[in-house]
């Protein structure tokens, strides 16, 4: 409900994409530990331009949702990467190698109420998570990508572009 109007509560300066990933992963600590789930994290000593309180939500539901999401039949894992391209952008890829999303409903998954065959399967699903996450990017300016493939990985990607607009707000 309150990404409804969250942009009156922006506060977008410098973030260490590390600090924030080092709460997500505090936050989550007892759910990884319970599922006997990798948390990978490399190459995340970056500086972006965003509001580190709705950036570490987003990270947070993501996180969630793989957690929620793993299979029990392989070693469960969470990779945590970003790299810097050409063109000023920095692009956080959050990966997992958990049941994976339908190929059918990849194009929804960002829609609100949608919750997809995996929601259907798992009764916890609201199919607001994601669906937050996507409008909250768009608000600060940031562009979210996912791809899938069932029974092997999930990787959902930010992108932080340079953004002069902020820097002088």
């Amino acid at each position: 409900v309150r990404s409804e109007n969250a942009e009156k509560d922006y506060l977008i300066k410098e973030t260490s994409l590390n600090k924030i990933i080092g709460k997500v992963a505090m936050k989550n600590m007892d759910d990884l530990l319970e599922k006997k789930i990798d948390l990978k994290v490399e190459n995340i000593n970056y500086i972006v331009l965003t509001d580190s309180k709705w950036l570490e939500f987003m990270i947070n539901q993501i996180i969630s949702n793989s957690i929620k999401y793993t299979r029990s039949d392989v070693k469960s894992y969470i990779s945590i990467s970003a790299v810097e391209k050409d063109d000023n952008l920095i692009i956080l890829s959050i990966k997992d190698n958990g049941i994976g999303i339908f190929s059918n409903d990849l194009p929804y998954i960002f829609e609100k109420s949608f919750t997809g065959t995996n929601g259907r399967i798992h009764s916890k699903s609201t199919g607001m998570g994601l669906y937050i996450v996507k409008k909250l990017c768009h608000q600060l300016g940031h562009k979210i990508e996912v791809d899938s493939k069932i029974n092997e990985y999930t990787e959902i990607r930010i992108i932080f572009a340079d953004n002069d607009y902020y820097k002088f707000m």
